[in-house]
């Protein structure tokens, strides 16, 4: 169980096989239509309501995209066996003049550890919850579905949402193996929604659901030429998602355009009776805004962006081979922003960045995850390893051969169970750390620089952006900016197996803000992506890009 696909696969490619000597192109019959690495969620749209094609010729043509390239990039660790007759039923109900909203019919991936009431897996991809089932859809699942959507299959991840090793690499789990990017050989996803960034940036779906604790949106986006929304903590529910920490994790999109992944935020943010978090939610009568209203061109027109320089621009990171991500940042993000309208405000530091005691973070994460994971397992109606605890999770880790133990370690759990002495979030040290984090992420950070400066969001670049938004529980956007230029340094991922930066290789702009300011985070990230396109610029490797498409299924 490695690598497991359903016999969906085989039906698609059936049709496949056969279509693609007939077509194999992206026009249907006599009208051009886009590529599925390129497409928009609009113009999916717009041929199934003028009937070009219907949501299981869509099914059929992402699951050919899966199969052509997924036994290389191990992006994909399940499909749903359903989804073919959800999109039938789907395509009857807008044959009889009913459609959800703009998502209806539309293929999506969710990362593997967002619960749902089906035949597929949950399992963050470890044999310790093969087979486990949940007692229903997790909220996010169940939106999405009201929505229209069609759960496509279960992405993969970094194992544990990349919290079990001192030495794994992103991307890796014990059931789907080493998701690969596909913008240089042996490209380092990033991660730990590194799956469903890779999923979003070949056009396998229409776009992605993913989680973050620190970076596992935003991370695979900016290395995967996507925008990530990084959501502010309680806008959407983790109820029946595989946690790390309640009071960091997160869900939201991966696509491949802002407006795609405003669509998406627009159908699963809100309220949620299984997560307090969401209780918080300030909007009156928890009305979550219009995202998609949010894409403005003229967003960044009189906006006042500052820039948290002491995070990212040191001597160190400006001799590194993180320079071209400085250089594109000041060189050319910073010119547009400024041509758009904004007022830049350099020097916005963060001073609490630079004083964060070491372990700080441990201490919160572990001792959340202690607590979070106990409670998850709880409400499993099957569990064949009788998993109740972290301490039953390593103890099957390290016994059980597919594992990869001890090759691939469980030093985070060893030290939540041994150092920590297993002490969870109720613990005197796990409050004192966790209100220190507030205080410096926020007041000496990201709130303080806000307010000091007037400013209406903060700007920096993606791979220095998710720890202080992390710890705030506050939103992050990242946006395409560039990609490392020709002759670039190759340099490896500490495990020494996947190449982390190379010529090719994207990187991405974030903006940051406080707590429930998407809508403004939104409009800023469009303003910027409709200046730039670089999605259209930055490409995949075409060794890894799939051909499938749509016209190829079309009519079959």
């Amino acid at each position: 169980m490695r690598f497991h696909l359903t016999s969906l696969v085989s039906s698609a490619l059936a049709v496949f096989t056969v279509a693609q000597s007939l077509c194999n192109s992206t026009t249907i019959g006599d009208q051009a239509f886009p590529s599925l690495l390129d497409v928009t969620l609009e113009e999916l749209a717009i041929g199934l309501e003028s009937r070009l094609f219907t949501s299981v010729d869509l099914v059929h043509a992402y699951t050919a995209r899966i199969d052509e390239v997924n036994s290389t990039v191990r992006a994909v660790t399940q499909l749903n066996p359903d989804a073919l007759a959800i999109a039938e039923q789907l395509d009857a109900e807008r044959a009889n003049g009913t459609t959800r909203g703009p998502l209806h019919g539309i293929p999506i991936l969710i990362k593997n550890n967002i619960g749902t009431f089906d035949a597929m897996d949950n399992t963050a991809g470890s044999y310790a919850l093969a087979g486990a089932r949940v007692p229903r859809d997790s909220t996010m699942v169940a939106k999405l579905r009201q929505a229209g959507a069609v759960i496509l299959g279960k992405a993969n991840l970094s194992q544990w949402a990349n919290f079990r090793s001192d030495n794994s690499s992103s991307g890796w789990s014990a059931i789907g193996g080493q998701v690969l990017g596909a913008y240089f050989p042996d490209q380092d996803p990033s991660g730990s929604s590194s799956g469903s960034g890779v999923s979003s940036s070949l056009g396998l779906a229409l776009a992605s659901l993913g989680s973050e604790t620190d970076g596992s949106i935003i991370s695979p986006a900016d290395a995967n030429n996507l925008v990530g929304i990084k959501p502010t903590v309680g806008l959407t529910s983790r109820d029946l998602v595989i946690p790390i920490s309640s009071h960091q994790d997160t869900v939201g999109p991966l696509a491949r355009s802002v407006k795609d992944a405003a669509y998406l935020l627009n159908a699963i943010a809100g309220y949620s009776p299984y997560d307090n978090y969401t209780s918080a939610i300030p909007f009156p009568d928890y009305t979550i805004p219009d995202y998609v209203a949010a894409c403005n061109f003229s967003a960044l027109r009189g906006a006042r962006i500052g820039i948290p320089r002491n995070v990212f621009d040191t001597p160190s990171i400006r001799n590194s081979s993180y320079a071209p991500i400085i250089s594109s940042f000041d060189d050319y993000a910073l010119p547009i922003l400024r041509a758009a309208g904004a007022t830049i405000v350099d020097n916005t530091s963060w001073p609490g960045y630079d004083i964060e005691p070491a372990n700080r973070t441990s201490v919160v994460l572990e001792g959340d995850f202690i607590a979070d994971l106990a409670a998850y397992v709880a409400q499993l109606t099957v569990n064949p390893n009788n998993i109740t605890s972290l301490a039953d999770v390593r103890r099957f880790t390290q016994s059980f051969p597919l594992e990869d133990y001890p090759d691939r370690d469980t030093g985070v759990w060893d030290q939540a169970l041994d150092y920590f002495g297993g002490q969870d979030n109720t613990s005197p040290e796990f409050w004192g750390n966790y209100t220190l984090g507030l205080e410096l992420a926020g007041p000496q950070g990201i709130t303080g620089a806000l307010a000091n400066y007037s400013l209406d969001a903060l700007v920096l670049p993606t791979y220095f952006a998710s720890h202080f938004p992390a710890i705030l529980g506050s939103p992050v956007i990242s946006v395409p900016m560039g990609s490392y230029p020709a002759g670039s340094e190759v340099t490896q991922n500490s495990r020494g197996d996947l190449n982390q930066t190379g010529p090719g290789i994207p990187f991405g702009l974030a903006f940051v803000a406080g707590r429930w300011s998407e809508e403004k985070l939104v409009g800023l990230a469009y303003a910027f992506e409709q200046r730039t396109m670089m999605q259209q610029k930055v490409r995949p490797l075409e060794a890894l890009t799939p051909t499938a498409e749509i016209a190829d299924f079309a009519g079959q």
